[in-house]
């Protein structure tokens, strides 16, 4: 396959990689079974593979497209009565400002660049409380340690972080041949919902104290994690010292957040 489609050069910048097999396409909006009254936001429409085919089920979809090109073929594509097109970085994008906006709470797709894809998915949980569910293709190896269960050799810090907050479920598996061009690694369609028991939960503690216990994987957490929690006066929890990160479940890593929060851990500094 070619870089160049339509007239358009894939730039690498961007991580474009553009969905091009109309059964992945259909198999993608089957699993988000979109309805009229969604609030649908697409990330990266790109060449509106996926665009269309959501448009060809509802009336409107919106569109999140940092590439000014490939945004103003989406423009003459599409009448701004379907396609309600935002010209930004879905990095420093307001998704939560779009949903009060239109009083209803998201749900977003995406074929996400793989090269923003793990901060992107941070990024969105600040917005959990406007999102009702995600479906993005991603790099399969993201994808397998997203899902991943305790004590395998996926599992980490983003395993953890994403499961705290959403029921994950891996969809299917994508070949490079279904992308132009294609790319290096397999791909995954990966669905996310978001968990209402976690909405009032603030992710920083968690993601203060993931930091402490995995940056040093494979170590025990008596020489990372409870030293950690002895400097920063947070009682240590009753876990086996001798247990290393991967070993402990997502429940328990909330409950850990939670002495972290009591103790202050992850409140704004005052200034």
């Amino acid at each position: 396959m070619s870089t160049e489609r339509g007239g358009h050069r894939a730039r690498k910048r961007f991580g474009q990689h553009f969905l091009v097999d109309p059964s992945v396409v259909e198999a993608i909006v089957d699993a988000v079974a979109p309805r009229a009254d969604d609030l649908l936001v697409e990330i990266g429409p790109g060449l509106a593979a996926l665009t269309d085919a959501l448009l060809a089920r509802v009336p409107h979809v919106h569109a999140v497209e940092i590439d000014r090109d490939l945004a103003a073929r989406l423009r003459a594509r599409h009448e701004p009565q379907r396609l309600t097109l935002h010209e930004a970085d879905a990095l420093r994008f307001d998704f939560g400002a779009l949903a009060a906006r239109e009083a209803r709470r998201l749900r977003i797709v995406g074929n996400l660049p793989y090269n923003i894809s793990s901060p992107l998915l941070v990024r969105l949980l600040a917005f959990r409380e406007r999102v009702r569910d995600q479906h993005f293709m991603l790099q399969r190896e993201v994808v397998e340690r997203i899902v991943a269960p305790p004590s395998t050799r996926d599992f980490g810090r983003l395993s953890v972080l994403m499961q705290a907050f959403y029921e994950v479920e891996r969809l299917f598996d994508v070949a490079p041949q279904a992308f132009d061009p294609p790319p290096k690694v397999e791909s995954s369609v990966l669905r996310m919902r978001v968990r209402a028991q976690a909405l009032a939960r603030d992710p920083a503690p968690l993601q203060q104290v993931l930091a402490a216990a995995f940056g040093r994987r494979r170590k025990m957490i008596r020489t990372t994690l409870l030293p950690w929690f002895d400097a920063h006066g947070v009682p240590r929890p009753a876990l086996d010292p001798t247990l290393r990160p991967e070993q402990i479940g997502v429940d328990d890593w909330l409950s850990i957040a939670d002495r972290c929060e009591e103790a202050g851990i992850g409140r704004p500094q005052a200034r």
